[in-house]
């Protein structure tokens, strides 16, 4: 096909599995209403820890979505990321004959994965012998077998991968998936993030690099990007997924069409393991390129849904904006969403997409929670507090990983098309 004549996108499904509740109409007023979903940690006992809170998901039970004797065999993040993926599905009402299956793809990704079984399986191997793991170990953990097990469910026959960038994740995946869809690889795709990584071993390993908030005797104002009072990310879970289609056959099938994807970024610091550069300069050719993709001018943007993880790079994350928006940065609502979710890592980036479609098409900005002494640093609009209707054209939602990856994505409200 000719390269230079992209085929357009439409976002038909969305799936959510979030600690403010399982489902889009759980998680989505939730968020509006400005609710936290942080709280003290109860799958381990965190006593020991320096951080004892995380955004858990609460209201999840795999044995709505998975058959019993299947469940067993995956970890939960892959329950997470199977949910949302039929959510999204049922959604969009998609279905396609075998004569189309190959068109369908699957891109759903994690950052860490399966943890939970490899810290099952190892006190199991330790205490009981290497006779005892059970055979689905390796399957429960390979980041991969979440787009496995969903082509699986789906007969999606069509492109099957994952992208593993920490927390870029989920926007590079579905960054990733609208090309191939864009470029004629595929007609439909599934794509998103996934985690589950509320275990000792990744919250005392984020705790020792000093990343996690320590204010435990308050768990629901724990989070606060770009507050001044910030003192460290809050772990989330969950899962965000979102149905890709070709847009005419979003239109001949009359599908609700949420949004479209416009544009894509994807750029690398080549800086620092974890820590972004003080200029922001990679997340600035980030957005950059996502503006050029989309082919719009900056003063298009209305909304973006910052990565704002409620540590020291929030500062740099507003200063990156201001570099790419110049002026019109002060016409720009910012908002952290992170503030109520906490930060989902490899899931970040999927359901914060949702969030950004969602607003869109509902007319309403999700607030930044906790902004109680704003750092002078992150003076943008950032919609503190209190949701806030609004009419959006385009927004853009932005993922910044560590290792110094970054990824951008940008939508477009489908009735300007």
């Amino acid at each position: 096909m000719d390269l230079t004549a992209k085929r357009r996108v439409a976002v038909t499904g969305l799936g959510l599995v979030t600690p403010l509740g399982t489902g889009v109409e759980k998680s989505w007023p939730a968020l509006v209403r400005g609710e936290s979903g942080v709280r003290r940690i109860t799958r381990f006992d965190p006593s020991l820890f320096d951080c004892r809170i995380a955004a858990e998901v609460k209201d999840f039970d795999p044995a709505d979505f998975i058959d019993a004797k299947e469940i067993k065999k995956m970890d939960t993040f892959i329950h997470y990321a199977l949910a949302a993926s039929q959510m999204a599905v049922d959604d969009a009402r998609l279905s396609f004959g075998a004569g189309e299956a190959d068109r369908v793809g699957v891109h759903v990704g994690a950052g860490i994965g399966g943890l939970q079984a490899i810290e099952k399986y190892h006190e199991v191997y330790r205490t009981r012998g290497p006779s005892r793991i059970s055979p689905f170990f390796i399957p429960m953990v390979i980041i991969n077998l979440v787009s496995g097990q969903i082509s699986i469910r789906f007969g999606a026959k069509g492109p099957n991968s994952c992208a593993v960038t920490a927390c870029s994740t989920g926007t590079h995946s579905i960054g990733d998936a609208a090309r191939l869809i864009q470029y004629g690889e595929a007609d439909v795709m599934i794509a998103g993030g996934t985690e589950a990584a509320i275990t000792p071993l990744a919250i005392g390993g984020f705790a020792a690099m000093k990343a996690l908030s320590r204010r435990n005797d308050d768990p629901p104002r724990a989070s606060r990007p770009f507050d001044s009072g910030r003192d460290g990310f809050v772990m989330g879970e969950g899962a965000g997924v979102v149905i890709l289609e070709e847009w005419g056959r979003a239109v001949r099938r009359g599908a609700k069409i949420y949004a479209e994807v416009i544009g894509y970024g994807a750029t690398a610091d080549a800086y620092h393991i974890t820590a972004p550069p003080d200029d922001g300069e990679g997340a600035v050719r980030c957005m950059r390129r996502a503006l050029a993709d989309a082919g719009i001018r900056p003063d298009h943007v209305g909304y973006i849904n910052a990565h704002a993880t409620s540590t020291f790079a929030d500062s740099i994350e507003i200063h990156a904006i201001k570099e790419v928006f110049g002026a019109h940065a002060r016409k720009l609502a910012v908002g952290g969403t992170k503030s109520m979710t906490g930060h989902l890592l490899g899931a970040a980036g999927g359901i914060e997409a949702v969030f950004s479609v969602l607003a869109i098409d509902r007319g309403i900005l999700p607030p930044t929670i906790n902004q109680e002494h704003p750092d002078p640093a992150c003076d943008l609009d950032t919609i503190p507090n209190a949701a806030r209707q609004a009419r959006i054209d385009y927004a853009l939602s932005n993922s910044f990983g560590f290792g110094g990856t970054n990824a951008c994505l940008i939508f477009r409200r489908p009735d300007l098309a």
